[in-house]
């Protein structure tokens, strides 16, 4: 297992970092387009689709409307605006869970709720790649979801006692999460320091690293609680030693289009 792990991340993070780096414009969009495609098949067997030629017309239609937003060129508020309100539902569905599991059980629900994970996920990464040093705030909001894991992982090892919600995730902590905040929290406070920002724009970036971080685990949660409704341990193999990619993108589905959103209301009155 291990060794699967280290080969394919080996393969993985050169293709990965070139792509994000190199590309640009349609490039950069179909790279992305590619990754969230694959994640569409993995999402229609989360959400209930046994087929096998039900989860590809599912991917099909999610890559057409990945084409049909990149060519109508949508206002970045009509699709993350949307995104936001669904994850503040899924935080509720995340909180109930199992209760209420009647009200959007069944697979036509569900993939709905996967249309408003994948779209605004593809679409806050080309709308932030096109900004001004846009792939750093790519990378701004990787490292927040990445720091937010190791202190969560370190807090929950240490002090990790009361869990947060055993019905979806019975690994993480109260501890563990209030970790990850804190480390994000510093490392937000240090970069934006050292950027020069005064203590208004600082304020405002503790906030919205804040929000990224919060939202980056109520990701992770709603596909744990899609994967433990289907009994699966992970979304796919198509990763090997590593799952799916659902399962290595699920808390930047949250985050990044809850930062894209915070950077294009707030974004100019910081720096």
């Amino acid at each position: 297992m291990l060794m699967q792990r280290v080969i394919t991340a080996v393969i993985l993070a050169p293709l990965a970092i070139a792509g994000f780096v190199l590309l640009d414009g349609a490039w950069f969009a179909l790279f992305v387009g590619v990754i969230v495609t694959l994640a569409a098949w993995e999402w229609a067997r989360l959400g209930g689709e046994t087929t096998q030629k039900g989860r590809v017309i599912y991917a099909v239609a999610v890559a057409l409307l990945l084409a049909g937003l990149y060519r109508d060129a949508w206002p970045a508020q009509y699709v993350l605006l949307p995104a936001l309100a669904w994850w503040i539902v899924a935080t509720v569905l995340v909180m109930r869970y199992p209760k209420g599991r009647g009200l959007w059980s069944g697979s036509m629900m569900c993939q709905l709720f996967g249309l408003l994970v994948l779209l605004p996920a593809w679409y806050g990464l080309v709308w932030l790649k096109a900004q001004d040093n846009g792939l750093w705030l790519i990378l701004a909001t990787m490292i927040l979801v990445w720091g937010a894991d190791i202190g969560a992982y370190f807090a929950g090892k240490t002090w990790g006692r009361r869990k947060l919600r055993p019905a979806v995730s019975p690994g993480k902590t109260l501890e563990g999460l209030l970790g990850g905040v804190l480390f994000t929290q510093l490392l937000t406070l240090i970069a934006l320091i050292y950027l020069g920002w005064d203590v208004a724009a600082v304020m405002l970036g503790l906030l919205g690293a804040l929000l990224v971080v919060l939202f980056s685990v109520v990701g992770d949660l709603t596909e744990s609680l899609f994967k433990r409704e289907q009994g699966l341990k992970d979304s796919s193999n198509l990763l090997p030693g590593h799952g799916g990619v659902m399962d290595r993108v699920d808390s930047l589905t949250a985050a990044i289009p809850v930062f894209a959103l915070y950077w294009l209301f707030i974004g100019s009155t910081l720096g």
